[in-house]
């Protein structure tokens, strides 16, 4: 890794490819994060966190409410 930074509105990783080349991807993307502690508990099994399933919950009720107007 060469460095880590705000890039682009998210958190990346610089790096040179074996050409010399800066590259840089989504540092979600790489393990250079540690993994919260749902992560680790699911190893792998589970595609979502419960944050993400309570927030696509809130989501999903506020578009069935009734439009107000």
């Amino acid at each position: 890794m060469s460095t880590r930074k705000q890039n682009w509105g998210e958190d990346r990783v610089m790096f040179y490819d074996a050409q010399g080349r800066l590259r840089s991807l989504p540092a979600s993307w790489t393990d250079v994060n540690e993994a919260d502690l749902f992560s680790q508990v699911a190893a792998g099994r589970s595609f979502s966190r419960p944050d993400d399933l309570s927030a696509l919950a809130s989501l999903i009720d506020r578009i069935k409410r009734p439009q107000e107007g």
